[in-house]
């Protein structure tokens, strides 16, 4: 991933700008206007992602537009091409041809990826069209029972036994955090409110914050999974120095 952020005097993500940007075009650029420039390229993952994840109020992300054509359309095409390669993933395996279309699809998936129209990767995993929603299903399910909570695309909380807490985001495990009262160990969960900022932090139990994961958390959902999981929680309305304090000590954190 590669992108640019404008901050705040107080280190603050005020516009976040993901995409390819030419690193002397900048500097000069950062010249002309007086703007410091940090080359964070080859910071350490964890540094970049807590900067990314301290957002100022009115933060903003900007992303190159899709057409509005292709974006009306998108779903449709999508489930079109699933379809179409449910077929022909069909028709080759009963030809005896299985090991063709496993070709096939890895190509196409590998073009979709260069050409950035992963959306349609339907029609090279067919099997999604069926799994997806199933899926999506149980992960609903499992908010309610309060053994996960957060989107199903991620990131989301999940209770692992014994007392091991996780953060996934798609397939990846991004922190495993170990639940219980000595310092640096998940005791804790902070649903604040800053401004027009919303988040969650994870905290041990002298207060110091272990994973910050900025972005709307329904606070019924955080309750089932607390009360699940023997976590305490706490939901506020935090003033700017606190605020501060929080993104600024976290260890960790989810852009």
């Amino acid at each position: 991933m590669q992108g640019l952020a404008a901050l705040d005097a107080d280190g603050l993500v005020v516009l976040d700008l993901p995409g390819e940007w030419h690193a002397p075009h900048l500097r000069s650029f950062a010249e002309r206007a007086g703007i410091p420039l940090v080359d964070a390229r080859n910071r350490p993952s964890d540094h970049v992602r807590a900067v990314l994840a301290s957002r100022a109020p009115g933060w903003a992300r900007l992303r190159g537009l899709s057409r509005p054509l292709l974006t009306k359309w998108r779903k449709t095409v999508a489930i079109c091409g699933g379809v179409v390669g449910l077929g022909l993933m069909a028709y080759l395996a009963s030809t005896g041809l299985w090991v063709a279309w496993r070709g096939v699809a890895s190509i196409g998936r590998l073009i979709l990826d260069i050409v950035d129209a992963k959306w349609l990767v339907a029609a090279f995993s067919p099997a999604l069209l069926l799994i997806r929603p199933v899926i999506t299903r149980l992960h609903r399910w499992r908010v309610k029972q309060g053994s996960i909570v957060g989107p199903a695309n991620g990131p989301y909380l999940v209770g692992k036994y014994p007392s091991k807490l996780q953060i996934i985001q798609g397939n990846d495990v991004i922190a495993d955090l170990r639940m219980g009262e000595a310092p640096g160990q998940a005791f804790r969960l902070l649903l604040y409110r800053y401004e027009d900022l919303i988040g969650l932090v994870i905290l041990d139990r002298p207060g110091h914050p272990l994973h910050h994961l900025p972005g709307p958390w329904p606070a019924d959902d955080v309750n089932r999974f607390a009360t699940r999981n023997d976590l305490f929680l706490g939901v506020h309305r935090v003033s700017r120095e606190e605020y501060l304090n929080l993104i600024k000590n976290a260890k960790a954190a989810t852009p």
